[in-house]
């Protein structure tokens, strides 16, 4: 679908697992992949070697600097401890102003209903204000973000 839409992939930048797979169905349709991957887990994560372009980065804190810089949107696939990190610094730099991006979740079968859970937990709280709940977008399928940007109705 990103290739179809012309949409290029900047992502982690490993060849291997759900990284890996989305790298490699946006490449066999066409489309252009950007990775960005740290030295020290350039083998590791079996960098993924067919992408247009891999940045090999000094550290994890530069990875995800230059991936926002190089994004126009952030969006999470179901994944796991790095993910939800990922996902919750670019929350946490958007809240800081340190960029503008809109940040989403693609959310198969409520994924990511207890991450929502906690976030309004820290609303009701106190320790957040609404806005950074609402700044994360749920989306059910790839469809339905690829629907809402095109329309604008998410940005």
């Amino acid at each position: 679908m990103l290739a179809r839409e012309g949409v290029t992939l900047v992502y982690g930048g490993g060849g291997a697992g759900l990284m890996g797979a989305v790298c490699d169905a946006v490449l066999d349709a066409g489309g252009e992949a950007i990775g960005v991957i740290p030295a020290f887990l350039s083998d590791r994560e079996m960098a993924h070697r067919g992408v247009q372009t891999l940045e090999v980065v000094e550290d994890m804190h530069t990875r995800k600097a230059r991936m926002i810089a190089l994004a126009d949107a952030i969006i999470a696939l179901p994944g796991g401890l790095g993910t939800f990190e990922e996902l919750f610094e670019a929350m946490t730099w958007r809240q800081l102003g340190l960029h503008t991006l809109p940040v989403g979740v693609i959310d198969p079968e409520g994924y990511y209903s207890d991450v929502f859970s906690v976030l309004e937990s820290t609303v009701d709280a106190g320790f957040a204000e609404l806005e950074v709940l609402n700044q994360l977008k749920r989306f059910e399928s790839a469809d339905d973000l690829i629907g809402q940007w095109q329309a604008g109705t998410w940005t």
